[in-house]
């Protein structure tokens, strides 16, 4: 793994740590630091308790959420802190997100004025907004997001964005690093098919990640769904699934719209040939299987490969309490 520079003493590192923003790989600093710290938080969730005492976050999410929502609460709540959890869609005002706009609608408040108003109630904000598919601009500025780093007053962190899912891939690395029997694992990351368009966030936020982790990382999709180059780069992309899988340890299986324009956020393919079978599999050696969740059972994955016990989709969604704790923790200790 890299390392981006030794550290002479862990615990001084840590120490060190100032974190006020978590929205891509380079936030997290160090990596064998920081899944040290995971690990070490790991056997002991209660251990910080004190850092939270009397210290609120607020859990934004402008989507929906299950994984994400329980498992940064579930860290919260380890470290002692208080939650507050708002659905923007369900119960608050409809909130206007575009300046110069005259606000005649049915959007009655404006995010310029909510986003401070809510950074008066916590110490902490996680966000959690993703593409619209209106504007590739507009989502790959993370316009939303940068928003409320801007202009809340308070330490924020994605819970996914437009562009990436930071704690989600995060939790990856945690879980490739429990499970890897070699020192530089075959990692493949690959489109499998969905029916509906989905944002290129989590393999572009795993894409970013296992690069930072110097792995031995493919890509396979069809042609037409390159991702951006900005997470890619340097990385082979192979349109023969089949060749790709070939020697894999971990196999991770996720769908993803197009990128590239005219086609940014459209369905190409529905092609079940990449579906992820124990015939796929059967091409690795003895991989693990990977999903970020929830999965479409035999569209992603068929039924025997995601039960199986080279199935860890079940811990990985459990580190993701874990990868939520360290970013809270080092929030919590910059304060």
């Amino acid at each position: 793994m890299q390392t981006y520079g030794k550290i002479a003493d862990f615990s001084v590192c840590l120490q060190k740590i100032v974190m006020r923003k978590f929205t891509c790989v380079d936030d997290i600093g160090n990596l064998e630091a920081a899944v040290k710290e995971a690990l070490e938080v790991k056997k002991n969730r209660f251990a910080y308790k004190r850092l939270g005492e009397n210290r609120t976050l607020l859990m934004i999410f402008f989507n929906s959420s299950l994984r994400t929502r329980l498992s940064t609460q579930k860290a919260a709540m380890n470290l002692g802190m208080n939650v507050i959890v708002l659905d923007v869609n369900q119960g608050a005002w409809k909130l206007e997100t575009e300046r110069g706009v005259i606000m005649d609608g049915d959007k009655p408040e404006h995010l310029l004025e909510a986003i401070p108003v809510m950074g008066c109630y916590c110490d902490i904000i996680g966000v959690r907004s993703f593409a619209r598919f209106e504007s590739k601009q507009d989502d790959y500025s993370e316009k939303i997001l940068e928003q409320f780093i801007r202009y809340s007053g308070r330490p924020v962190f994605s819970m996914e964005a437009a562009t990436r899912h930071p704690l989600q891939s995060f939790a990856d690395l945690i879980t490739i690093e429990e499970y890897k029997a070699k020192k530089r694992p075959k990692v493949v990351l690959t489109w499998a098919p969905h029916p509906k368009a989905l944002p290129q966030a989590v393999p572009n936020s795993f894409a970013e990640w296992m690069r930072a982790a110097d792995y031995d990382f493919v890509i396979t999709h069809p042609h037409g769904y390159e991702l951006s180059e900005e997470f890619t780069a340097g990385v082979p992309v192979l349109y023969d699934q089949d060749e790709a899988l070939a020697g894999a340890d971990f196999v991770y299986a996720k769908n993803w719209s197009a990128f590239a324009d005219p086609n940014y956020g459209k369905v190409l393919s529905t092609d079940r040939s990449w579906t992820i079978t124990a015939e796929k599999m059967a091409l690795t050696d003895n991989a693990y299987f990977m999903h970020c969740l929830p999965v479409r059972r035999n569209m992603i994955v068929s039924d025997d490969v995601i039960e199986s016990d080279r199935s860890i989709v079940i811990p990985e969604a459990a580190n993701r309490e874990i990868s939520a704790m360290v970013v809270l923790k080092r929030m919590l200790e910059s304060l």
